[in-house]
């Protein structure tokens, strides 16, 4: 089985090698590696040339930010399965994707598995700020929802019902998300343990106010899927697990 594995780059030269070397470092081998610049102008496109042998697919060309250059990579991926991992995350070890295929092989008609996640130091990244243990699925109004980078999909789940929302600026993760696993569906499996190292301070996070619009916009995300939550409560049920976590 096929897996395609996304990686999104925007001027990201001093990270995207920890990826690249760790996509290298993958026992697993049946992998379709696809790569999406936004146009970089650092020295992102020459860190590119020297992982080419390990890239299928590389585009460089100015887009609609993250999401729209994450959308791109669905379109193009011929995998039976698809992942995404930024160019500022890299896996912890070099059987991760390998785990996260037994558990599709194991089982045919699986539409997703999800695992736990490591938030690192921007500077060292053998420094552990956060352990994001994601647990069992529970519905999403009850604040629960897996970490985006370690949840691999099946491409026919994009096909059928969508790619990111491109009205999400912050948030357009967490409404696909919701989309597929509350909305629609779809079968998971938790593997419990920690496949991805991301280091802190990525768009979403790295301010205040952007913490306060990713907010908003997962309320919108439960509205437009027509989901019931608590507008007053959600917010406490998704902020008081991750204080445990540091």
């Amino acid at each position: 089985m096929k897996i395609s594995i996304i990686t999104v780059s925007y001027n990201s030269d001093k990270t995207i090698e920890d990826t690249f070397k760790s996509i290298l470092e993958q026992s697993y081998d049946d992998i379709e590696y696809i790569v999406i610049d936004g146009g970089s102008t650092d020295d992102t496109l020459n860190i590119v040339k020297k992982y080419s042998d390990i890239i299928n697919i590389f585009v460089s060309e100015p887009d609609k930010g993250l999401y729209d250059a994450m959308n791109k990579g669905i379109k193009l991926a011929s995998g039976d399965v698809i992942g995404i991992i930024n160019s500022d995350d890299f896996f912890c070890d070099k059987d991760a994707l390998k785990k996260i295929m037994i558990a599709f092989d194991l089982n045919s008609s699986l539409d997703s598995v999800y695992a736990d996640l490591y938030y690192v130091s921007k500077n060292d990244t053998s420094k552990i700020i956060r352990r994001w243990i994601t647990g069992h699925r529970k519905p999403f109004n009850s604040g629960w929802h897996p970490a985006h980078p370690t949840l691999y999909i099946k491409k026919k789940i994009y096909n059928d019902f969508g790619l990111f929302n491109l009205d999400f600026k912050f948030a357009a993760d967490f409404e696909l998300m919701v989309r597929f696993f509350d909305r629609h569906q779809i079968s998971s499996y938790y593997l419990p343990e920690s496949l991805v190292k991301m280091r802190l301070g990525g768009k979403t996070n790295k301010s205040l106010k952007n913490i306060f619009l990713q907010n908003i916009e997962c309320l919108d995300a439960f509205s437009i899927n027509e989901i019931k939550f608590s507008r007053f409560l959600y917010p406490i049920y998704r902020f008081i697990p991750k204080i445990f976590q540091f």
